[in-house]
């Protein structure tokens, strides 16, 4: 247990750094841009994430399992399955590459109806490869429990966004063309995406250098058991980014349809989708550091038949990130709008903090509830939890977002829908192996928590008499407390802390 905690306390202290970068790049992105320009950048980066998916086909997520399980037997196999992986990708690359770019006219110029968009698509299919490189050996590390080399990457791309969107993109813009500023913003993610992956092949590689030679050539590792978890987690993966992929098209539809024009409408997004969604996603890391470690640490615990350290695992993880999303859900119900003016300097859209801080709760323990799924051998399960998620999203979004009375506020509401539909779907998934001991309670008691904050804090403590970060101080100090007093934290968890301090 103490490797996994530890494991998982290194992976959230390197997130947390490689979000605090991210987050500076984006506030960085906003100020130097601008919001037409982030609005342009952040409608094609959606298209990005699917044309990746398409390419990688869930195998990085399948490596990790895969090789944690021959691991835990003790096979030498590990580098057959990279083998196998790589050939995968390459195949699933040269299928589905020309196919996106034979796509992108028609995609910016019908499906987004912004022509402006069609540069910045054509950069990020570049970094599409190389992305799929780096995903192989990110998967071939997580399964082999070796998570600082993956974090480290993500420190170097985040140093490396940063110091070309502050020292060469403010040269490079085009006075009042957005659409060759946006180009040029993606042309910065995939600088920062090479320099990562040399990384990581520079760290696997030394890796193998310590790995014993077999005297004997071992035979290729089959496709079957990578494709096995690969398609259903594809699966899941390709929904889950197809509907996002879908997100600006059907937004943009939906406001010109309520009479908002496609600038506007595309700056919006960029303000929703840039902004506000990245800020209530920045404490994360902890939840995105335990899904990550999750995969094999379950899967380990199940292919031992360890029903124990399966449960410990568990509720650990999902108590970790519920906590994480009431203070998160907390702060931002109170102060989101302000945090949003103040960091990003936007100009409309900020007051949408109160309405989706209160669902994104629900966000906090929606990956590591996959990631249990996938281990558990639910993956196809967790797949169609997405698509139902996504569809509802999609569904209720164009529905409201199309009304004039409602505008981008029903598009603000759909997004916390599709969080809800996937989460609760995801719980009641996972509620039926009882070998997990879970359920809609463990959750219950942490939400009320921050429920009673929202509701008490302005009242015994009205809000704006304080610096805007005392006045996050003294919300979290409350929820703590209301916290502390309903068991939510408990004596062991210091107890547990206190002695991984010591073994360090």
């Amino acid at each position: 247990m103490s490797s996994f905690i530890r494991g998982t306390i290194f992976l959230m202290a390197a997130v947390f750094l490689s979000k605090l970068l991210g987050f500076v790049y984006r506030i960085q992105f906003m100020r130097v841009a601008g919001e037409e320009t982030v609005g342009i950048y952040m409608t094609a980066y959606p298209a990005f994430v699917f044309f990746l998916s398409l390419v990688q086909l869930g195998v990085p997520i399948a490596m990790a399992k895969v090789i944690a399980e021959l691991k835990a037997q003790g096979s030498l196999q590990m580098r057959q399955v990279m083998k196998t992986s790589s050939f995968i990708t390459i195949i699933a690359g040269a299928v589905f590459i020309p196919l996106c770019i034979l796509f992108v006219p028609f995609l910016s110029g019908n499906l987004l109806g912004n022509v402006a968009t069609s540069s910045t698509l054509y950069v990020a299919i570049a970094i599409v490869p190389v992305a799929a490189i780096g995903g192989l050996i990110r998967g071939y590390f997580q399964g082999i429990s070796r998570i600082e080399e993956t974090a480290w990457a993500q420190v170097i791309e985040q140093i490396f966004r940063i110091l070309l969107i502050t020292w060469m993109l403010p040269y490079i813009l085009a006075p009042n063309d957005p659409m060759i500023n946006a180009a040029y913003a993606m042309g910065v993610t995939f600088l920062a995406e090479v320099v990562s992956v040399l990384y990581l092949l520079y760290k696997y590689k030394q890796y193998q250098r310590t790995q014993p030679k077999l005297r004997e050539k071992q035979p290729r590792y089959p496709m079957k058991p990578i494709l096995g978890v690969a398609l259903p987690s594809s699966g899941s993966r390709l929904f889950g980014t197809f509907t996002w992929f879908l997100e600006p098209i059907i937004f943009l539809r939906a406001l010109s349809m309520a009479g908002v024009g496609t600038v506007a409408a595309t700056s919006l997004y960029g303000v929703i989708s840039g902004v506000l969604i990245p800020l209530l996603l920045f404490p994360a890391f902890i939840p995105y550091a335990l899904s990550v470690v999750l995969v094999p640490a379950v899967s380990g615990a199940a292919a031992s038949s360890n029903v124990k350290k399966l449960q410990e695992r568990i509720h650990l993880a999902l108590r970790l990130s519920a906590l994480t999303g009431a203070f998160a859900a907390t702060v931002f119900y109170i102060h989101g709008e302000d945090l949003a003016v103040k960091l990003f300097h936007v100009s409309a859209g900020a007051g949408y903090m109160t309405l989706l801080a209160p669902v994104f709760f629900f966000y906090y323990i929606q990956s590591p509830l996959y990631s249990i799924l996938q281990a558990t051998g639910d993956a196809k399960a967790g797949m169609m939890n997405s698509v139902y998620g996504g569809i509802a999203k999609l569904a209720v979004m164009f529905i409201l977002a199309s009304q004039p009375g409602l505008q981008e506020t029903g598009a603000v509401l759909a997004i916390g829908f599709g969080v809800l539909v996937t989460s609760f779907l995801h719980i009641a998934t996972i509620r039926q192996n009882k070998a997990t001991a879970t359920g809609f309670s463990m959750f219950a008691m942490t939400y009320a928590a921050f429920l009673m904050t929202a509701i008490m804090r302005p009242i015994f403590i009205p809000v704006g008499s304080y610096h805007l970060f005392m006045e996050c101080v003294i919300t979290s100090a409350v929820l703590f407390a209301l916290l502390l007093l309903t068991g939510q934290i408990k004596k062991r968890d210091w107890m547990m802390l206190r002695n991984l301090v010591k073994r360090y």
